[in-house]
């Protein structure tokens, strides 16, 4: 059987935690930041976990990682 290749893009976006699940960025952190408050812009920056109906999904995509 031949290696899988790694999905580049899920690669820079996703990683696997030590217990299996899937870590991932929050969306709304990139610009038009003034109008929101510093308690939602700090939430933003903490890491966000895919759900378990798409965490099968990503693992496929990122098979070495």
């Amino acid at each position: 059987m031949p290696k899988i290749k790694t999905h580049r893009g899920a690669a820079k976006r996703f990683s696997l935690t030590k217990s299996g699940k899937v870590k991932r960025g929050k969306a709304f952190r990139s610009h038009i930041l003034t109008k929101k408050s510093t308690k939602r812009k700090r939430g933003l920056r903490k890491p966000g976990y895919a759900s378990v109906a798409n965490a099968a999904t990503v693992k496929k995509l990122i098979p070495y990682k």
